[in-house]
């Protein structure tokens, strides 16, 4: 049976260093069987992935800024739990979009993000979710993506 590092490993991903909180919050707090991951930013190895959608990048250019965050959020739930195998749902994202005002495809944006999930943790990585457009975020990054968990 595949487990969620199996998967990773198949796709060809290195889970980076999860990252630090840049104010005054933690990248997660877990309570009771449930894991809350604060919003991760579009951050690879090549930096952060800034821009606004409908302006200076395309759909393409911003599922792959969400697939990102998804790396991140994972790259925290293992931090948070060890083993990605308790990670037993993927409960629910909220997406963020750095979005001109006439851009409309917020939700294929943050499908960047959903698909790797489902990749990652199978039937268990599909989720509710939101997506809204904002009109600017932290660092001038892309995207943003937070995550409830469960984990048991």
């Amino acid at each position: 049976m595949s487990t969620p590092e199996s998967r990773l490993k198949d796709l060809g991903i290195d889970l980076p260093e999860p990252m630090k909180a840049v104010a005054n919050y933690v990248p997660f707090v877990i309570t009771g069987n449930q894991l809350f991951v604060s919003g991760q930013v579009s951050v690879g190895p090549g930096g952060l992935v800034k821009g606004r959608l409908g302006e200076d990048m395309d759909l393409e250019a911003g599922q792959a800024a969400a697939r990102l965050c998804g790396i991140n959020l994972i790259a925290q739930c293992k931090a948070a739990v060890g083993d990605l195998s308790k990670v037993s749902r993927v409960v629910k994202l909220g997406g963020f979009v750095n979005a001109a005002p006439s851009f409309e495809q917020l939700p294929q944006v943050v499908n960047g993000c959903s698909d790797l999930m489902v990749e990652v943790f199978g039937e268990a990585g599909r989720h509710a979710r939101s997506a809204v457009s904002c009109p600017v975020l932290p660092l001038g990054v892309a995207v943003e993506v937070d995550g409830v968990f469960e984990i048991g």
